[in-house]
């Protein structure tokens, strides 16, 4: 490849290349311009391996690029989400499963057809459900939307359709039907959508519960679904998008409120852990026995269990968890305020006993490492705003500082460190 003169020009269309523009040059004095080897490309591009024309996919089979091992799945994972080392495992082989089902569809009648495997998280808030299932996305590449699903009701009722989540996932394809085939939905709130019990009877028809559920089964369980192409409510008149969703990856999470007391009943626990047969139960951890009897129990219908033959559970985070999500993932939270402060060419530094200060308040809210945020927000919003205007090039937050911050977040008292 060179610059070209005056007196080079295209051997394949016959146009003067001016010198500005660059020509690809042969040993034997041929060449080719640029929108000359554009249209080559194309050409090799829509050829098949025979040379005959490649055919448009049929069905708009979606296609996946690279397949990635439930180890790797787990490694990139430990780069964002701490601890749950099990649920990361359940997770990676899943998905593994799920990409490597539609990179190898059956060819023939006698080919073994793989089921889908869709997934469900059970969890605290603030464990990482969400999380991981973003990061997942990320590393595959695939479209990936959030659908929360306390927002849905029964078709005809004042709501959201459970179409809508494809809308979204379209949305995030860019429309793009067959990049949105291979895609993931995570459903949040899962457990806001239980039927209700005897014990919390309703004279009502359970349009937002049960009704729910029942209208969820076809979206999970792989089939044709006509989506509105801009969401909302269905209509007669307008134009649909026929999704296929048999290779669309559901991921559904819920805190699962109480759900160790069903577990409890279950194993047969008392007070001090111990089970009818006098064995060890975890007391801490009730979630790590979960079985699709007790989320049946909970009150999701039996059908809706079905589709989700992946159930794993997040731990709850320890002390220890909370300080390493503050400072180790790639994308830590005091990792970013350091990275914020350093374009303004000043060093942040955090005091071990700040950091500690900072932990200690997350637990005392219960809101996992959702509330670590929040508290180092309210810490650092008067030091943000007087920074930039300051000449001292290194802020160290110490523990005094942190603690007169927040306890004076709502008040008008703004200590300063300058």
């Amino acid at each position: 490849m060179a610059k070209s003169n005056s007196t080079h020009k295209c051997s394949f269309c016959g146009k003067k290349i001016p010198p500005h523009e660059l020509l690809i040059c042969g040993q034997d004095g041929s060449a080719i311009c640029e929108f000359c080897s554009y249209e080559v490309f194309e050409i090799f591009r829509l050829k098949d391996e025979s040379g005959n024309p490649k055919k448009e996919q049929e069905n708009n089979t979606p296609t996946f690029s690279k397949l990635y091992r439930p180890i790797d799945i787990k490694k990139y994972l430990d780069n964002y989400v701490i601890g749950q080392d099990e649920a990361k495992r359940v997770i990676a082989v899943a998905v593994y499963n799920h990409y490597k089902r539609i990179m190898h569809p059956p060819k023939n009648e006698d080919d073994v057809d793989i089921d889908k495997s869709n997934v469900i998280l059970l969890g605290d808030t603030g464990t990482g459900k969400t999380l991981m299932a973003r990061t997942i996305a990320r590393l595959l590449e695939v479209p990936f939307c959030i659908a929360d699903a306390t927002v849905f009701t029964e078709a005809g009722y004042v709501g959201e359709d459970v179409e809508s989540i494809l809308s979204r996932l379209l949305q995030a394809a860019n429309y793009n039907l067959p990049k949105a085939e291979m895609g993931i939905v995570f459903i949040d709130e899962i457990d806001k959508i239980a039927r209700k019990g005897a014990d919390n009877p309703s004279i009502t028809r359970d349009v937002s519960g049960e009704g729910v559920q029942q209208a969820l089964l076809k979206l999970l369980e792989g089939s044709i679904v006509n989506v509105p192409p801009q969401g909302g409510r269905k209509h007669p008149e307008q134009e649909f998008i026929k999704v296929n969703t048999k290779n669309i990856l559901f991921i559904a999470s819920g805190a699962f409120n109480n759900m160790d007391k069903i577990i409890a009943g279950r194993l047969n626990t008392n007070v001090i852990g111990y089970n009818a047969r006098n064995c060890k139960i975890d007391t801490d951890d009730f979630l790590r026995h979960i079985t699709a009897q007790d989320i049946k129990q909970f009150g999701l219908i039996p059908e809706l269990c079905g589709r989700f033959p992946v159930i794993t559970s997040m731990q709850k985070l320890t002390r220890d968890d909370l300080k390493r999500i503050l400072t180790e993932p790639k994308n830590a939270l005091i990792k970013q305020y350091i990275y914020l402060f350093a374009l303004d060419k000043k060093n942040l530094v955090f005091s071990p006993e700040a950091l500690d200060f900072v932990v200690d308040k997350a637990i005392e809210l219960g809101l996992g490492a959702r509330g670590l945020r929040s508290i180092v927000e309210k810490i650092m919003t008067n030091l943000m705003y007087e920074s930039p205007s300051s000449t001292k090039k290194e802020v160290i937050l110490t523990l005094d500082y942190a603690k007169t911050q927040f306890e004076n977040a709502k008040t008008a008292k703004e200590p300063s460190l300058f």
